[in-house]
């Protein structure tokens, strides 16, 4: 990857950009290319430019930065800075990648970007041979939206998915979680070698399965059924392991 993230400021109180500018310049792997006092000011010159990074006020004069965000195409990398904590789940909607709270100190500045610096890095390893020595680490836990709260839900304990038209119910020894999200989302979250597809409206956790008869799954006393249009990627994501 590129020796430094390129980086934007947006943020409409004039002592609030120059202690971003005074952090940014401090970090040798950012490069301040422009700030702007909104997100108007800032919009032809994002597009132009097209920077990996911004760093961006929410509570802002003609447009907040909450409803800015959509509007970028293409998205940068998104760091909120307020003086507000009420709009972290709207964040999390937005998949902003930090949320620093005003005022914040240099520390935590600095290990937010450092982890992004760091995740870029790793998303773009220099040969695909190297990409195949050093894969990515799979988590141990993700985080999901769940009514008005993020809840932090363990990998390990997740029995199977089940769709709900525009809900996920998640199936865990101890609850179920309902999730407002699709199937394709959660497959990005979840690591793709630990779980399996076996209906359009069923997710399994393969190293849960208790045995397979005509094409039904039990785990614990729950039956699951695998339908036509997924046995065969399922049975062959089996012989894989």
């Amino acid at each position: 990857m590129k020796a430094k993230l390129t980086c934007y400021i947006i943020d409409d109180e004039h002592l609030a950009q120059e202690i971003l500018e005074e952090y940014v310049a401090k970090v040798p792997f950012l490069e301040l290319k422009g700030s702007f006092m909104s997100p108007l000011e800032a919009a032809a010159q994002l597009e132009q430019d097209k920077p990996d990074l911004l760093f961006l006020d929410i509570n802002m004069p003609d447009l907040d930065g909450l409803s800015f965000i959509p509007m970028l195409n293409p998205k940068p990398m998104i760091i909120l800075t307020t003086a507000y904590d009420q709009y972290a789940l709207k964040a999390f909607d937005l998949e902003v990648k930090d949320y620093l709270v005003k005022p914040f100190s240099f520390e935590r500045f600095y290990r937010g970007v450092l982890r992004l610096y760091q995740e870029q890095r790793d998303k773009q390893p220099s040969t695909a041979k190297e990409a195949e020595s050093n894969p990515k680490p799979e988590q141990d836990f993700i985080f999901l939206k769940v009514g008005h709260r993020i809840q932090k839900v363990e990998v390990g304990e997740v029995l199977f998915i089940e769709g709900m038209k525009d809900y996920l119910r998640i199936h865990t020894p101890q609850e179920k979680i309902m999730t407002l999200m699709s199937f394709a989302k959660l497959e990005e979250l979840l690591p793709a070698s630990k779980f399996a597809r076996t209906h359009r409206s069923f997710m399994v956790a393969i190293e849960k399965i208790d045995h397979i008869e005509k094409n039904r799954i039990w785990i614990y006393d729950q039956v699951i059924p695998i339908s036509d249009s997924y046995s065969e990627s399922f049975y062959n994501k089996l012989k894989g392991i």
